[in-house]
């Protein structure tokens, strides 16, 4: 069988134009007759609403203001539409959209901007995950903060702790972390030659786009088109909407072409976060640094909305003992919703917070008991057979043992070492 592709050193498809400078961004594009758009949002990070646009629809220039009142159906999400497209009677986080600007200049919108009135009756927010969980915290949806729970049962983890050597506990905790892509949001929408709504936006998810522009607008998916433009940087921050529904809608109502550009600081309030989470670990070991038991409990603060908190938080609770087989488990991962920013996808969906914790936990067992670091590990590291905590049989690509044995021949690990005992 002849390979055109696997084993060669292929160059990409979109190199050339993006070393030299030619490749097109959604910022980039201009269209005849295009007017200017600009999401108003909440400074409050929770607070009841009310809008008049009045004053700012009789500035010059200005097209239409558009809010709730003009989305046929006003939700959006990933995974749960918790999301409004524009925020009807309450607002959850700083950030959250109000209104959409359409005009005939920047100049224009960024008046009508100044001239939006928002009263604001403020609610007690929560931002605190753990006090989130609690029964009398303010309620961000509905009459619970916690939006998920998952959960991972194996063995008898009584029985583990009571046959160990030592036990660590600890809590550790991550914090929130924004994308920083170089190309903040921007978009272009216009009605094609087929009479399609269409917008040219750089994305990850270009048929979740049109999804949710359809459902948003009412319309088949059919008359929906996403052009996926070039991408300077992602890393999951372009996985949820942020200007496609405002510039669709737009659009589909003015029947004429809308760009709109965010700034760097509303690219930051705009998109999600990476999840912090806190993580309470309680593990334990026979006196030779054989694992015996982990208990561990997770809380993810997915902030205001859901986006992708049940794959984060499930991911982080299937990875949380580490590359290390346990027999006695126990297993509690929470998406928690508070009045942060809000938290989704970021590269590595949960398994990138949780190895601070099992890691320090191996180290601090280490030290307990007397070994290396690296002994340590050998002992417990998955291997070809091995049975994960939630009962998936490692069948290949295990190899972790050659990997340790290769960072351990370039580093002294042993405890012999000056200044390590």
């Amino acid at each position: 069988m002849k390979l055109d592709i696997i084993g060669k050193n292929i160059i990409r498809v979109d190199a050339h134009g993006k070393v030299t400078g030619k490749a097109l961004y959604p910022e980039d594009i201009y269209m005849d007759n295009m007017a200017y758009g600009m999401t108003l949002r909440s400074k409050l990070p929770h607070a009841y609403i009310t809008v008049d646009t009045k004053e700012a629809e009789r500035i010059d220039g200005i097209i239409k203001i558009f809010t709730y009142k003009d989305v046929p159906n006003n939700s959006h999400g990933v995974v749960f539409k918790d999301h409004e497209v524009f925020c009807e009677k309450k607002v959850r986080r700083v950030g959250d959209p109000i209104a959409f600007v359409v005009g005939k200049t920047k100049k224009a919108c960024k008046e009508a901007m100044e001239k939006i009135k928002v009263e604001y009756e403020e609610l007690e927010g929560v931002f605190d995950p753990v006090l989130a969980m609690k029964e009398d915290s303010p309620k961000i949806h509905g009459d619970s903060n916690i939006m998920y729970h998952f959960k991972i049962r194996k063995g008898d983890i009584e029985e583990g702790f009571k046959h160990s050597h030592v036990i660590v506990e600890n809590t550790y905790s991550t914090h929130m972390v924004e994308h920083v892509f170089l190309q903040p949001e921007a978009g272009i929408s216009f009605i094609d030659e087929e009479g399609r709504v269409t917008v040219v936006v750089a994305t990850q998810y270009p048929h979740y786009d049109r999804e949710e522009i359809a459902s948003a607008l009412n319309l088949s998916e059919d008359s929906v088109r996403i052009i996926n433009a070039n991408v300077g940087g992602a890393f999951g921050g372009r996985e949820d909407i942020s200007l496609q529904i405002h510039l669709a809608l737009a659009t589909y109502i003015l029947e004429i072409p809308i760009k709109t550009v965010y700034s760097r600081e509303e690219s930051f309030v705009g998109h999600s976060k990476r999840h912090p989470i806190i993580m309470k670990c309680k593990t334990g070991a026979d006196k030779y640094g054989k694992l015996l038991a982990m208990e561990a409990e997770l809380i993810g603060d997915t902030g205001a909305y859901a986006s992708w908190a049940a794959n984060v938080m499930r991911k982080a609770g299937v990875h949380i003992t580490g590359p290390y087989y346990i027999p006695n488990v126990k297993v509690d991962s929470y998406g928690v919703y508070t009045n942060n920013p809000y938290a989704g996808a970021m590269r590595g969906f949960g398994a990138t917070q949780v190895p601070i914790a099992h890691e320090q936990q191996m180290d601090i067992l280490a030290e307990k008991l007397g070994l290396d670091p690296v002994s340590i590990r050998m002992k417990n590291i998955f291997k070809k057979g091995s049975i994960t905590a939630t009962g998936q049989v490692l069948t290949e690509s295990v190899p972790l043992e050659e990997c340790i044995e290769k960072v351990a021949e370039k580093i002294d690990f042993s405890l012999e070492k000056e200044g390590a005992i």
